[in-house]
């Protein structure tokens, strides 16, 4: 553990009007509060804290950061209170270590709504001051370097989910690449062990077989540019296995097929010499060509500037070179710990006229959270919306005055609307792509100028649900149809109880209907009217709770809830259908061509006599219909909850050696997928190629069954099979 006086000296040679005496009070008190409280490796649980403050300090942050880190566990594991920090170390502090506890003590429903709630609350709080979301961090990337002693594998597993879905996108949003990438290590390590354990085992392998080519590699790329006179230092380094696998996930492809799993850093003073070095290499080496990015004229969101190449480099190797300059760098490696108060703007930072604010407000991406969080009727509906404006590629489009919006990959000019303001959204009747009138759900590209078309009569469609993907979007289609829907629903449901009533021989009051409202978990007598007509309950039901001295007809009680499952003559449960778009009572098909699975764009080809069939959008057997207008249906599917499964084929190639079966059926058995079906297509003196059928839940659990698949020796290829 760092000591008293090494963690003061410390903060002091990088701030030097740090309160050294205020850090000393908040060690010792930190130290006290704690006492005898240990952590699952049997350390001390002060250790912990100091831990946390220990990896701020390698950032750099200031003085209140570091008490912070300090005291952040006092208010939720000690008896101590925000009013006794407050007291003791000033409203700073108290802020900062009010908005990182964890917020245990909330009664809510399950673990989903508490994670949900936790989640919405931290979003709150690093809005006011990005420090909060520093410290949490630095919290959550210490909590993971010990999860291992944690002896609960679920809970394990709980924590490191949580790790990949918020905490990772939320380092990667403000520019902490380091961060971000050793948290999704670390995850990554307790999800799938076994496919980081193949990756790790490969990369061993290459550096064997390499001996020293990453050095031979640097000064090779070293000795081209000091012979043009470009002062660089250049540095090489091997991506993460999470990296790693996310790739052969993305791009559909095997280990061996990746050409930057070794990446190169060239360091230089200044922007121009950025674009000298780059001119240099593609000079000298061979171009891949659709690898180059200008990160540099075009910054990523999270503040991200450098060049991007690809090249078949020194000793023939396929690699990937990034140039940026110090300042860039360490934007790059640190994001906004990058850009703390204390330091003073770079030349570089002086010369573009960009200070060095901190205010958590400067994020694009945290004032979207805001507005979604603002729109989204729960906290477990705001943590959806979330994960989806976090987790995707982007593309960058452009207004016609030339202002610069990043969206996530397969966005529409719906929400490129929205990314403009809500309000532009919201009229939105028609878009302009590059001067040429496009349907609202074209996907838009990379370099797009949009114009959106608006009119002051035009509301959110509900259809624009089916293809929008960022959350700000849904969010706010999603409160205006509920809006609609319950303005609908407060009508017909006063209809249904006043007939109700009057068929039990009473007059209707809503004075008699506000006195049943606790029974009915309602807020107010409208809350009443929508469950009526939604069918939560019946208008009998509440008529009865109003006069209970009627009594409920048999008939009555054997009311079905409209959600449960019809049951089959055998008896068991039939698979309800999660479509939204259906045709109430039509028959329903999955197409055997491309197997259809939840998470993917599909539309239905309706067929006289036998209904609807479901293909995926992409499915070449769509093309036969393509003079049918008249049959399509525009489908998309529902929130399916039920973890029943669905069918992927896959054609896989597999090594013709003992064991590959084995090996084929235990990775699929451990991604908790099963194998259905099972054919041999052609067999070899060194392959057999096959045909598997997979039940998974969703397109998202058979892509992660693939990547595992492609981590594995055996397995040479893998793809989906379309027949």
């Amino acid at each position: 553990m760092m000591r008293q006086f090494e963690l003061v000296e410390t903060v002091k040679s990088y701030d030097g009007n740090v309160d050294e005496d205020a850090l000393n009070r908040a060690y010792v008190f930190s130290m006290k509060a704690h006492g005898a409280q240990t952590r699952a490796s049997g350390d001390p649980y002060f250790s912990h804290p100091l831990e946390v403050a220990g990896i701020l300090t390698g950032l750099k942050l200031d003085g209140a950061s570091i008490m912070t880190a300090l005291l952040h566990d006092t208010v939720e594991d000690t008896d101590t209170s925000i009013e006794d920090i407050e007291q003791l170390f000033g409203k700073d502090v108290a802020r900062l270590v009010d908005g990182v506890t964890k917020l245990s003590r909330l009664e809510l429903q399950n673990e989903q709504s508490k994670h949900a709630e936790n989640f919405r609350k931290l979003v709150l709080a690093m809005s006011e001051d990005i420090r909060v979301l520093l410290v949490k961090l630095a919290d959550r990337l210490h909590n993971m370097q010990t999860l291992h002693y944690m002896r609960d594998p679920e809970k394990r597993k709980r924590i490191a989910r949580e790790t990949m879905e918020i905490y990772a996108p939320l380092a990667e949003r403000i520019g902490m690449q380091s961060f971000k990438d050793e948290l999704e290590d670390l995850a990554f390590r307790e999800l799938n062990p076994e496919a980081r354990e193949s990756i790790v085992k490969r990369l061993e392998f290459l550096r064997e077989r390499g001996g020293d080519l990453e050095n031979r590699v640097s000064q090779e790329l070293q000795y081209a540019l000091d012979g043009e006179g470009v002062h660089a230092a250049v540095r090489g380094r091997t991506k993460t296995p999470y990296s790693i696998w996310r790739k052969m996930q993305v791009k559909n492809v095997g280990f061996e097929q990746l050409s930057d799993i070794m990446a190169y850093r060239v360091i230089v003073d200044t922007v121009s010499e950025c674009y000298h070095a780059l001119g240099v290499l593609h000079a000298r080496y061979p171009v891949v060509p659709g690898r180059f990015k200008d990160y540099i004229s075009t910054p990523k969101p999270n503040g991200y500037r450098s060049l991007h190449t690809g090249l078949i480099g020194p000793q023939r190797q396929r690699i990937e070179v990034q140039i940026r300059t110090l300042d860039m760098h360490e934007v790059a490696e640190y994001g906004v710990a990058a850009h703390w108060l204390y330091k003073q703007p770079s030349a570089e930072a002086e010369t573009n006229g960009q200070g060095r604010s901190v205010d958590g407000r400067q994020y694009r991406w945290v004032r979207e959270l805001l507005d979604i969080l603002e729109h989204a009727s729960n906290p477990e509906e705001f943590l959806e919306h979330t994960k989806m404006e976090m987790f995707q590629d982007q593309v960058f489009c452009f207004t016609p005055k030339g202002d610069l919006i990043a969206l996530p990959r397969n966005s529409t000019p719906v929400d490129f609307a929205y990314a403009v303001h809500s309000e532009v959204g919201d009229t939105c009747v028609g878009a302009k792509v590059d001067g040429r009138m496009v349907p609202l759900k074209t996907t838009l590209k990379n370099g797009d100028q949009v114009e959106i078309v608006t009119s002051k009569a035009q509301t959110p469609s509900p259809d624009w649900e089916k293809f929008v993907v960022t959350g700000k979007a849904r969010a706010r289609i999603r409160r205006f149809v509920r809006q609609k829907e319950r303005e609908q629903y407060l009508e017909l449901g006063r209809q249904m109880l006043q007939k109700a009533f009057r068929q039990a021989g009473y007059d209707f009051t809503e004075k008699a209907v506000a006195g049943v409202l606790k029974r009915f978990k309602a807020e107010n007598v409208g809350d009443i009217y929508v469950y009526v007509r939604r069918g939560d309950i019946t208008a009998r039901e509440v008529a009865y709770a109003v006069f209970p001295g009627s009594k409920e007809s048999d008939k009555d009680r054997k009311v079905v809830p409209i959600q449960q499952r019809a049951k089959n003559k055998s008896g068991k449960r039939e698979h309800a259908i999660p479509i939204r778009g259906l045709i109430p009572g039509m028959a329903v098909h999955y197409a055997h061509c491309c197997h259809p699975l939840p998470g993917e764009r599909i539309v239905g080809i309706v067929t006289t006599g036998k209904g609807v069939t479901v293909h995926t959008i992409d499915c070449e057997t769509l093309e036969n219909f393509q003079d049918a207008p008249e049959r399509w249906v525009d489908l998309a599917w529902e929130a399916d909850e039920t973890d029943e499964p669905y069918t992927g084929r896959l054609h896989v190639v597999v090594a013709n050696e003992p064991g590959s079966l084995g090996d084929l059926s235990t990775v699929i058995g451990k991604n908790r997928a099963n194998i259905s079906n099972l054919k041999i297509t052609n067999r070899s003196v060194d392959f057999f190629e096959m045909l598997v059928d997979v039940e998974v839940t969703d397109v998202k659990h058979l892509t992660n069954v693939m990547a595992a698949l492609r981590a594995s020796p055996v397995i040479t290829s893998v793809d989906r099979a379309r027949s």
